[in-house]
């Protein structure tokens, strides 16, 4: 069963909540905030997406304007990306949805479209 992990009050996250639920895709929902992976998991999660490891950090979120994180990613290590990522799941992009073999970071329409559906 698909993974999804959202913020309740997010507006991405209830779109995206709300495609899968249009289309009858089941999933097992966990609330980003509270319940977000550990550093081993962002790595995995990071592999399996093939996106840039910049890619997966919520840049529209407050707590990444509050730490400059525009300033202060391109000179900090994959390692200590990967940790501040898992420091906290407000700073990773989302929806993240992990499905068996992907992993999808944010809510675009078309590419989940193209994934779930064949389209």
């Amino acid at each position: 069963m698909l993974q999804i992990y959202c913020h309740s009050r997010c507006t991405t996250c209830k779109k995206a909540l709300k495609w899968l639920d249009d289309q009858g895709i089941a999933y097992e929902l966990h609330d980003i905030e509270t319940d977000h992976p550990d550093g081993e998991t962002v790595r995995k999660y990071h592999a399996l997406s093939g996106l840039p490891l910049r890619r997966l950090f919520n840049t529209s979120g407050v707590k990444y304007r509050e730490l400059g994180l525009s300033q202060k990613l391109p000179s900090m290590s994959d390692d200590e990306q990967y940790d501040l990522l898992a420091s906290d799941g407000m700073l990773v992009k989302r929806p993240l949805v992990v499905g068996d073999g992907f992993v999808l970071f944010g809510f675009k329409e078309q590419d989940w479209a193209d994934r779930f559906l064949g389209k």
